[in-house]
């Protein structure tokens, strides 16, 4: 028994070892845009050639926010490595839970962002086409990290073969659909966690000034 449980423990040790470096590595990547849709959207600056590319890095960047919806097939291998139920459930699952939620909160913040900067300049006709569009483009970019094995840096290192390769490999019938399946999840999940994500900050900034109230009514008068 004791032998069991030791070998238990070093399994669980190895599976999270070898997690933690890939999920700090792709949670990372995926605060990239999140980072930047701040700096662009939020802090008012101008239109400059820095901001435009600082746009071409966010977008860029942006599909690796979803991408980590995909790395739910490392939790198949890890099931099959633990076969242990309550491992699984109490520190598997939450984790990769956590782990995805983060990233694609992350997503979901960043086009807030964006939203609220197209509403800003007087454009909020064009959220919604916005939203579509981004989503198009990164389940472009989402099949193309998971299947073609490209990531961000190569729009840079070698695009020669991002374009030609990437173009070329999703013209096929299966590529498309896999691109629409994943298009049509980024579309309602996004559709949903913005609207949590929206009532859980107009909440907040409700609480925050009734508590401010609250602080304002009890202090007293001077003079």
């Amino acid at each position: 028994m004791k032998g069991e449980l030791t070998e238990l423990i070093a399994k669980v040790i190895q599976v999270l070892q070898i997690n933690a470096r890939w999920m700090t590595w792709n949670l990372f990547l995926a605060f990239i845009p999140l980072a930047l849709s701040v700096w662009l959207f939020r802090n008012g600056r101008g239109r400059s050639w820095v901001w435009w590319l600082g746009f071409i890095v966010f977008y860029s960047f942006l599909p690796n926010a979803p991408y980590l919806l995909t790395d739910i097939i490392h939790l198949i291998d890890d099931i099959r490595r633990i076969q242990s139920v309550w491992v699984i459930t109490l520190i598997l699952i939450p984790l990769y839970v956590l782990v995805i939620l983060a990233g694609f909160e992350a997503y979901v913040i960043s086009l807030i962002n964006l939203g609220y900067y197209l509403h800003r300049i007087g454009k909020s006709k064009w959220i919604l086409w916005v939203e579509l569009i981004t989503h198009a483009l990164c389940a472009v970019g989402v099949y193309w990290g998971r299947f073609l094995r490209f990531n961000s840096w190569d729009f840079v290192t070698q695009p020669d073969e991002v374009l030609t390769k990437g173009v070329e490999d999703i013209l096929g019938k299966q590529p498309l659909v896999i691109i629409a399946i994943t298009f049509g999840i980024l579309v309602g999940l996004h559709w949903i966690m913005k609207r949590v994500t929206l009532v859980f900050f107009s909440q907040r900034g409700k609480n925050l000034t009734n508590n401010s109230k609250d602080l304002n009514s009890n202090t007293p008068n001077v003079g």
